[in-house]
């Protein structure tokens, strides 16, 4: 296939370059089922900061409230990143804790789940290979949604390639997630290119494809599973299953 002059390729990070395994986070009984969470990893310090104050369950409904809120913003077409401190701080609020109380243990709290969803993050060695491969001839570029954006830069370490990417964006540094149109924008004035030039690569139809798309970047989706291309979504200029396709398509 024809590179139709691309000078530079931009990755999303979550199941495009590393896969988080959540298998790897704790077990919890909630609400008559089994959840894989963090939460048991949080318990000691809340119960810490807060001694006879702390309920369990009164935790769990309130942090949940708060995603629920957070998740429902995201939804909207244009949205601003809401930070993982910022759900925990949202969730200690609900449980009617002053910010002078709130905000230290929300950090904390920020602190103990992203190292666990660090830990659980890894880069398949395939993946990896065809960062190189594409390195070899494109400018490289990195545009994630992640609530975390310490988190973030140190997965981005962990994969072995970080200094192959000239530019990394993550959401909860630049206050706006895909497929907000400016966050792509952004990404265009920073490289220097025109929309045109740039090939972006993601797994997310909304996000990935229709962000990019709407600012007249090409776009590569990673359709895993072989699902329908849902409906508003413009047609993607390559499908591929897994990012260890791309470098051969273009001719790498």
């Amino acid at each position: 296939m024809a590179d139709l002059e691309y000078k530079a390729v931009v990755l999303d990070l979550f199941d495009t370059i590393v896969t988080w395994d959540p298998s790897g986070l704790p077990l919890l009984q909630w609400r008559g089922r089994e959840v894989r969470t963090t939460a048991p990893l949080l318990f000691p310090a809340l119960q810490s900061a807060l001694g006879h104050r702390f309920n369990q369950e009164a935790f769990l409904e309130a942090h949940d409230a708060a995603y629920q809120e957070i998740f429902a913003h995201r939804e909207s077409l244009d949205p601003r990143e809401i930070t993982c401190f910022e759900r925990f701080a949202r969730t200690l609020g609900r449980l009617g804790l002053p910010d002078h109380e709130a905000r230290p243990l929300a950090e904390k709290l920020r602190t103990i789940h992203m190292e666990r969803v660090r830990g659980v993050t890894k880069a398949p060695r395939h993946r990896v290979d065809a960062v190189r491969r594409l390195k070899r001839k494109y400018r490289l570029g990195l545009l994630s949604n992640f609530d975390d954006a310490r988190t973030g830069h140190d997965i981005m370490h962990d994969t072995g390639v970080r200094e192959l990417f000239e530019l990394i964006v993550i959401s909860a540094e630049h206050g706006l997630r895909k497929p907000n149109p400016q966050i792509f924008r952004d990404v265009i004035v920073n490289m220097r290119l025109q929309p045109h030039e740039i090939l972006f690569v993601g797994d997310t139809a909304r996000d990935d494809v229709l962000g990019s798309k709407r600012v007249g970047m090409h776009a590569a989706w990673i359709n895993r599973h072989g699902t329908p291309l849902p409906e508003g979504i413009p047609l993607p200029d390559l499908v591929i299953s897994d990012l260890a396709e791309l470098p051969g398509l273009l001719g790498l």
